[in-house]
């Protein structure tokens, strides 16, 4: 059985459903159990949503972190959960958020003691991605990190590629991506 759960929301129409926007932009979140066996899990989901993404494998990497750490010291890790959120703004960003039950401390990448076996998450979070944050929100807390990358800009004046041009472009530039939604949770 997996931990993972879909979250509902009101759509624009007013109907719930599981997160699907109707454009490619848009925002994906799942529910995870507040265990170490949910954060492949979220990985898993947000690898999925993030197939073609310049920034995919940082963020795989912060999810990872920000997951663990909900877990390791949060409350979520004590019985509770934990969400994992995927937006896809605008062209040229993407950002991971982990919203957890909340915990004693606030977090921060300290200074890294090189000699002990952790401590290191948050200032690896904080040296790989353009931006990072986090707010508290009733009842928990939301840790964010954010990635961008350089998206073309089309000339002023510039004329619609012809038909055969596009044959010869690539299927997905750089500055095209958008995100794929995520299959639905098993």
């Amino acid at each position: 059985m997996t931990g993972a759960y879909p979250v509902l929301h009101m759509g624009s129409c007013g109907s719930t459903g599981p997160v699907r926007p109707a454009r490619p932009r848009g925002t994906w979140a799942r529910t995870f159990r507040g265990v170490p066996a949910a954060v492949p899990e979220a990985r898993s989901f947000v690898a999925e949503t993030l197939v073609g993404c310049p920034a995919r494998e940082v963020l795989l990497t912060c999810v990872s972190e920000l997951c663990a750490n909900a877990v390791r010291h949060t409350a979520s890790g004590d019985g509770g959960a934990f969400t994992v959120e995927v937006a896809c703004p605008r062209d040229g960003v993407a950002r991971v958020a982990v919203t957890d039950a909340g915990g004693p401390t606030v977090p921060a990448p300290g200074a890294p003691d090189l000699m002990a076996e952790g401590g290191r998450g948050l200032a690896m979070v904080a040296a790989c991605t353009t931006r990072w944050g986090w707010t508290d929100v009733y009842p928990g807390r939301t840790v964010w990190a954010e990635a961008c990358w350089p998206v073309g800009v089309p000339s002023p004046g510039a004329d619609e590629p012809t038909r055969s041009s596009r044959r010869s472009r690539p299927a997905v530039p750089p500055g095209d991506w958008h995100p794929t939604p995520p299959g639905p949770a098993a």
